[in-house]
């Protein structure tokens, strides 16, 4: 956790530093992977199969630990975002096999890659893409009760958090915190791709899945503040603010954003906050990680002014 220099609005804005977690690059899919992985062991599968695109942070976690364990790593990755990444160049050191296939075609070919599995003797583990599912969930809460012990021992409160918002289960599991504890602030994900109603509903149901576990009632949509103003043209798409804003936080704080995911994601705060006039705050943003896809950019970057 550390301050940053941005006072727009006269607000004070700090920052939870994910992407320095000492796995794989860090970021909320390292942590998500973690409790994947300590499930895979309890389960006693012997290689795991997930999914995502070529620039999927997701992915190089799964594989890069998969490749620690020496488990067999499989991936299906939709041709539509397949495109030489920094992650997919790390996706091949690890070793992991890359199936390439049409989006329309991803859930037969999950299907029929864990059939094919099965039917060479192993037991398959499967893994929803960016970490899906009540496990990816809890390993936010458990970030959202580090943001209170941070809280307590500093005497501080912060009044947002903001996070990029994607596949859903990073802001769930900030929302079941808030609900968990009763707390009085505002959760809000800025969207990298999805747009609503589709987006609010993916977290609702990751949210109402991860309550209905713990015997607690589900909530509704209007709970759910995801904010899809600043998606563009949709994942992967950048404009010259969002490299001026990773610019700015580079320069000014030293600290690495990516254009698909936490730069467009400060950018859209920053308008955010801008829109509807949130001032004198205490703002907090979460940096979900994506580290190899800066150095993606880095050419870009060097020439946006």
């Amino acid at each position: 956790m550390q301050s940053l220099s941005e006072k727009l609005n006269n607000n004070s804005f700090y920052i939870k530093r994910d992407d320095l977690l000492p796995i794989s690059f860090g970021g909320n899919k390292a942590r998500k992977a973690v409790l994947f992985f300590e499930d895979l062991i309890l389960e006693k599968s012997d290689c795991v199969v997930t999914y995502g695109s070529s620039s999927s942070n997701h992915c190089r976690v799964i594989a890069n630990i998969a490749a620690a364990k020496g488990i067999p790593c499989h991936i299906i990755s939709p041709t539509e975002s397949s495109y030489p990444t920094s992650n997919s160049e790390l996706i091949n050191l690890f070793g992991a096999l890359v199936t390439k296939c049409p989006v329309s075609q991803v859930s037969i070919t999950i299907e029929s890659k864990m059939d094919e599995l099965r039917a060479k003797g192993y037991k398959p583990y499967f893994i929803q893409g960016g970490g899906h599912g009540d496990i990816g969930t809890q390993s936010y809460v458990n970030v959202y009760e580090e943001i209170l012990d941070y809280e307590k021992s500093s005497g501080m409160y912060f009044d947002f958090i903001f996070h990029t918002t994607g596949t859903g289960t990073t802001q769930a599991g900030l929302v079941c915190g808030k609900i968990l504890h009763d707390d009085d602030r505002e959760i809000v994900g800025i969207s990298n791709a999805r747009k609503n109603p589709y987006g609010s509903k993916v977290v609702l149901d990751s949210v109402n899945s991860y309550l209905l576990g713990q015997d607690k009632e589900p909530i509704e949509t209007e709970a759910i503040a995801y904010i899809d103003d600043y998606v563009l043209d949709g994942y992967g798409s950048y404009n010259g603010k969002i490299l001026q804003t990773i610019r700015d936080v580079l320069i000014n704080d030293g600290i690495p954003m990516d254009t698909t995911y936490t730069g467009k994601a400060f950018w859209g705060m920053k308008e955010y906050i801008k829109k509807n006039n949130i001032t004198d705050k205490k703002i907090l943003f979460i940096h979900t990680g994506g580290t190899p896809l800066f150095f993606d950019k880095l050419e870009v970057l060097k020439n946006a002014r």
